[in-house]
């Protein structure tokens, strides 16, 4: 039995008590979770299924499904939204856990993922194999069921890609990145083709600004975490190229397309001009502090080193909901 979940016998009745219900005079063991064992199993389900991933793939794909029903002229505020979500977010977790099974030997070697319920065992590799695959299999059932079958062969598509190519890729390129970035672009996808039925070119739209956006975000991360990757045995660029030099200029040649990715819903006639003045302006921010992160080719510390990546991540995490945020605000309904 898995430690998080095995109970623990309390302590054995005095000789001279009764035991409750001792119908054939041996006493019974009272057994309840050990302390901390629920609030660890949450956890440990909340890492398996990688919550906070999957949240962001859920506020995307709203979007693309907000997005899409405006353009059809309908509320996207109905039973089927929830259907999507549902659908696409079982996927997505399932895609997270089969991630980790493939990666716990590595995950064991990095101290960011060491703790993580497969990597540290306290899952065996066929309980996340279950979960997994009884994810996606419920996920896609479940888009069947409440959407269309070009969103379900889209969400397959995408764990697939996800956990059978960009999973085994990183250690071996680091094109794994770029490849990676396809299937974590897809959630507004998705949530479009859920409300429409088929990929147009605001779906697409919607889909380059996902995959955009990652390149910065993802080299933030490399760059904090370039060591525990270097152990790993994952090729990351600043473990291949450690200078920093090509992890800036990834990240800056991103921050600058941005920019123009993130007018296109405006250029589509998705939404009206207010959207790309403030797309403009986060996009500004968003590149201001990405040239700020090359700061690290000459910085006097690791710690100063670690600040910029760390401060271009943060913004990288505000910029992308703030921008969705305002591109729904200022959609424009059409019939």
């Amino acid at each position: 039995m898995n430690p998080v979940i095995q109970a623990a016998d309390t302590t054995q009745l005095a000789p001279h008590a009764a035991a409750p219900h001792a119908v054939d005079g041996s006493a019974h063991h009272l057994h309840a979770p050990t302390p901390g064992a629920t609030a660890t199993l949450i956890q440990d389900l909340r890492e398996l299924f990688k919550v906070k991933v999957v949240t962001l793939v859920l506020v995307t794909g709203w979007g693309g499904f907000y997005l899409g029903s405006m353009q059809s002229g309908i509320s996207s505020v109905q039973r089927g939204l929830l259907d999507v979500l549902i659908g696409i977010g079982l996927v997505s977790a399932g895609a997270g856990a089969l991630n980790q099974c493939l990666e716990r030997t590595s995950d064991a070697r990095m101290d960011r993922t060491a703790n993580r319920p497969l990597a540290s065992g306290r899952f065996s590799l066929a309980a996340g194999i279950i979960a997994g695959l009884g994810a996606v299999g419920l996920g896609a059932f479940w888009l069947l069921l409440y959407t269309n079958p070009i969103t379900v062969a889209l969400a397959l598509l995408t764990a697939f890609s996800y956990v059978a190519i960009y999973t085994p890729l990183k250690r071996v390129t680091t094109m794994a990145t770029f490849i990676g970035a396809f299937p974590g672009a897809m959630g507004p996808l998705l949530g479009w083709t859920a409300a429409r039925g088929r990929v147009e070119w605001p779906a697409v739209a919607l889909f380059g600004i996902l995959f955009v956006w990652q390149f910065p975000h993802f080299m933030s991360i490399a760059w904090l975490y370039r060591a525990d990757y270097a152990k790993a045995g994952i090729r990351m660029l600043p473990v291949v190229q450690p200078d920093g030099g090509s992890t800036v200029v990834q990240a800056l040649f991103y921050a600058v397309l941005m920019i123009p990715v993130s007018l296109a819903p405006w250029k589509l006639g998705m939404t009206g001009v207010a959207y790309a003045w403030i797309a403009t302006a986060l996009g500004l921010v968003y590149l201001g502090y990405t040239i700020r992160f090359a700061g690290i080719l000459h910085a006097e510390s690791e710690e100063q080193s670690r600040m910029l990546a760390r401060d271009l991540l943060k913004v990288s995490v505000l910029y992308l909901p703030l921008l969705f945020t305002t591109l729904m605000v200022c959609a424009i309904a059409k019939g």
